[in-house]
């Protein structure tokens, strides 16, 4: 029997420098760190078909799947404003339908002709212009495009410490590296329909590179290392061999892991933070480009082969030094690191990142997650791949019990302790250390960089939600989509605070398209609108009930159509992006003379950010225009310009359709404990969420815009609807408002305490066998001043209403009794 053996170096820098004999590939890139290396495909994969496979199962249902539609132009406009309305005054939405009408009669029949002649022979009408909103974002990603997954911790206490953790999640993440590449992974599908698998091939191997003309994705699809980073320092060996079988045992893998945490601390924190360079992957990618181009100055030096080993890496491994102490500091330690300067110096784990390429975080505690670069996959391709790896420690560990245990993968790889060494061919499974030469710019660029990402960070907060309240199982006893019931959530808990209805973002995944994606559900609706003012109004249980069956009905019926690829979204944005290449293409000279953008602003999705608000850019205004004039545009008869921007454009209501405000996206299942991501806009807030059988978690993000306040009115919300659903359920209701039943109680006993418990309407819901969610406890009031005194926000809305007061509240006006002692005059 064939034992793999490990030489154990006693310095991972001696390893690297005696180990190389010539043209091994030790010492190689597989591609080199300059994106000019790279070949077409490789440069742009992601814009590409794909490449030609052999069948397998993972792909065997792509040429079956019907390609994106293209939505009627009438269609997307109605819903345009639509979904406008409940945003709008009177006036500005009048503005709004003066523009659709001008862009139906004109602008609109031309770039919709355009659009469809575009399309003919591509995968997808919007792909294309998709990744060029991501691509062409000159920003930092990080807080802007990037979000993270947090893991729950392995169910197994043994795996529970760092090292031990991080080899379990790499093993299984190399399983799922290996039944992609084999096309044994099992295709995704949606009630027996297949999904688009196409996003599972650029998943690993794939580094977005900055360049001076926007960034590009390039991928190495024979990469079989891994990257490790300690303390901000850079460590790689092999762990695949030719034909992508693993070639290492767990065990392996954590005498590997244990030896780089090792040699990581030898080098003091505050000397290893000034050769971070994982730190220049934050920076603005204008900036990074050209830092790229100093590190491949020479295409064959020490720097331009560790940048390519670091590029063409399957994923990169970062270990940090650091154990969170909550929830909210882990969210934050996977979406950015954390910022801690000492003595002048970063040692956060900031510096211990890599985001141009997907990066698996392990805790010193072993609490684990992934952060993940967004231009090419979106959160459920993610998620399965998070998930699988996940199910598959718990199988190994079953499997060490009971060998009869099963697996989740169609085959595995050999035993590498029972292979023969020569068959693994030329690899190196030794761990070696990058030693990049600091160069004087290289290390005025670190500084800078770590500035400007600790300024970011210190810019943004986050809190947590992990509501064990209830979860899918209550809210679908009482009739509610999950999703839907979720939603209403975050519209009445931001009404709350500020009195608002704000535009609102929820990706929907289109994924039963070819290379599908997302598009964009406007979760704000007249329905919403509607059931957050009627929830806060001094009206029955009954009415508020019935507002949020109206407003999440309208929700799920938004979100069938949008899974259908029928939104505004994208369309707009796909003719807005073709209006630019029109422009482009007749070298409208007075275009870019007015200072009218390119998609190249474009915001990203992901919610934007990553998954979240529209990827639609807000193009630049127009000249200002007078919507009584039915010649706005001065265009002389005939055929108008291309070269001046369609008025739906410079409409003011596109301009707040792409503003998200709340930018939300629910990504989860048990295998993961959080979500989330950065907001999308100044004073926005970035909510992820997961709605579990019985809890709900909530990540939810700001720029210092009283996060925890809003997770807390959240929080009671979800315990304040919980009791009127419960109460109305139990035929509790009397239909008065609870100003009134007060009143009642008061007089039949005075001095009695006021519960807060709600009251809702009868039915015919159904419990769904759930009904120990809900105990008795919940008689118990708020206490002082609830949250959820309707009455006294509603008057502080209508105080500039008073002239419409009724005569009833007039008359309990007039019969408030006297408070407190009476004193008699008699007595002094």
């Amino acid at each position: 029997m064939a034992v793999r053996t490990f030489t154990m170096p006693k310095s991972l820098n001696e390893s690297l420098a005696s180990e190389q004999p010539p043209n091994s590939d030790v010492d190689r890139p597989s591609v080199n760190g300059s994106a000019g290396n790279f070949s077409a495909s490789e440069k742009e994969p992601l814009a590409s078909d794909g490449p030609k496979r052999k069948l397998g199962i993972t792909y065997a249902a792509q040429d079956t799947l019907p390609k994106l539609p293209i939505p009627e132009l009438e269609d997307t406009c109605r819903k345009y404003q639509a979904v406008l309305a409940p945003l709008q005054n009177r006036r500005e939405q009048e503005d709004t339908a003066a523009a659709v009408q001008d862009f139906l009669k004109s602008d609109g029949l031309e770039l919709q002709a355009r659009l469809k002649k575009y399309a003919t022979g591509k995968t997808s009408y919007i792909e294309q212009f998709w990744y060029d909103s991501y691509l062409n974002f000159d920003n930092s990603v990080v807080l802007n495009l990037n979000p993270f997954f947090l893991l729950e911790d392995d169910p197994t206490p043994a795996r529970n410490n760092q090292v031990t953790r991080a080899a379990s999640l790499v093993i299984s993440s190399l399983s799922f590296v290996r039944a992609v590449r084999k096309e044994e992974l099992p295709p995704d599908t949606l009630k027996g329909t297949p999904l688009c698998m196409y996003q599972y091939s650029r998943l690993f191997s794939t580094a977005r590179i900055p360049t001076e003309n926007g960034c590009q994705i390039a991928q190495d699809s024979g990469s079989r290392h891994i990257v490790v980073l300690c303390k901000g320092q850079f460590y790689w060996f092999d762990v695949l061999d030719d034909h992508s079988d693993i070639i290492m045992t767990e065990k392996d893998m954590a005498l590997n892991l244990q030896v780089i945490v090792d040699d990581a601390e030898q080098t003091p924190i505050q000397e290893a933070a000034k050769g971070a360079l994982g730190v220049l992957s934050t920076e603005n990618r204008k900036i990074w480009a050209g830092l790229r181009d100093v590190l491949t100055r020479e295409e064959d030096s020490n720097n331009a082969e560790c940048l390519g080993i670091v590029d063409s890496a399957l994923f990169i491994l970062c270990l940090d030094y650091t154990e969170p102490k909550n929830g909210a500091e882990l969210c934050g330690n996977m979406l950015c690191g954390t910022s801690e300067v000492v003595k002048g110096v970063q040692i956060g784990t900031c510096t211990n990142r890599w985001y141009d390429k997907l990066q698996i975080i392990v805790c010193k505690n072993g609490s684990a997650g992934i952060n993940f670069e967004h231009t090419g996959v979106d959160g459920h391709t993610v998620l399965r791949m998070a998930s699988d790896v996940y199910t598959d420690t718990i199988l190994r560990f079953a499997k060490s019990i009971n060998g009869q245990a099963p697996s989740l993968w169609a085959s595995t790889s050999p035993d590498p302790s029972k292979r023969d060494p020569a068959s693994f061919g030329d690899v190196s499974t030794t761990p070696h250390k990058l030693e990049w030469d600091m160069l004087p710019e290289l290390g005025t660029a670190l500084r800078f960089a770590e500035t400007r990402l600790a300024d970011l960070i210190q810019q943004n907060e986050f809190q947590i939600l992990e509501f064990a309240g209830y979860g899918k199982n209550f809210i679908t006893s009482m009739g509610f989509s999950p999703d839907a019931f979720v939603q209403m959530a975050f519209q009445a808990a931001y009404y709350g605070l500020y009195g608002r209805v704000e535009n609102t973002y929820e990706p929907a995944m289109t994924k039963v398209f070819l290379h599908g994606r997302t598009e964009a559900i406007r979760a704000a609706t007249h329905e919403s609108a509607e059931f957050v003012k009627t929830f806060w109004a001094d009206t029955s249980p009954q009415h508020k009930v019935d507002a949020l069956k109206k407003a999440t009905q309208k929700h799920t019926a938004l979100t069938k159509e949008c899974a259908k690829a029928l939104g505004q979204d994208r369309h707009l944005y796909a003719l807005y992006c073709v209006w630019q290449r029109a422009v482009d293409e007749e070298g409208a000279e007075a275009a870019s003379s007015n200072g009218y953008s390119s998609p190249a602003d474009a915001s990203s999705d992901m919610g934007t950010n990553s998954q979240r608000g529209s990827i639609a850019s807000s193009p630049p205004q127009s000249p200002s225009k007078d919507r009584d004039n039915k010649d706005r545009s001065g265009y002389p008869p005939g055929k108008p310009p291309l070269q001046q921007i369609p008025f739906l454009f410079s409409d003011p209501g596109y301009d707040r359709l792409n503003t998200t405000i709340l930018s939300t996206s629910n990504c989860g299942n048990p295998a993961l404990r959080h979500f989330g991501f950065g907001p999308s806009s100044a004073d926005g807030f970035g909510i992820g969420y997961i709605i579990k059988d019985d809890s709900i978690s909530v990540c939810i993000s700001s720029k210092h815009r009283q996060t925890k306040r809003f997770v807390d009115s959240l929080e009671a919300y979800f315990v304040e609807i919980k009791r009127l659903l419960r109460s109305v359920k139990k035929g509790e209701g009397t239909g008065r408002s609870r100003v009134r039943e007060s009143e009642r109680e008061k007089k039949a006993s005075k001095g009695k305490a006021i519960t807060a418990d709600g009251q809702s309407v009868s039915g015919n819901l159904s419990n769904g066998g759930h009904e120990t969610l809900v105990e008795e406890e919940e008689d118990e009031g708020l206490g002082g001043y609830g949250f959820f005194d309707a009455g006294m926000l509603l008057q502080a809305l209508k105080a500039s209403q008073e002239d419409k007061e009724r005569p009833s509240d007039k008359a309990v006006g007039n019969a408030r009794r006297a408070i407190g002692k009476k004193l008699r005059l008699s007595e002094y």
